[in-house]
């Protein structure tokens, strides 16, 4: 019962801090545009097109 105490506030904390993390993503505009980065893996600037 004891480590309740100390475990209940851990959890809180990290959760706090991974809610701060998905805003500041938000605010800086992470996830506008989620195709783009898929596409743009599969793009091969090694060999241009002709």
């Amino acid at each position: 019962m004891e480590g309740m105490f100390f475990l209940i506030p851990i959890a809180l904390f990290m959760g706090f801090i991974g809610l701060l993390a998905f805003l500041w993503n938000l605010k800086h505009k992470q996830y506008d545009d989620p195709k783009g980065a898929a596409m743009r893996i599969l793009n091969d600037d090694d060999f241009p097109l002709p």
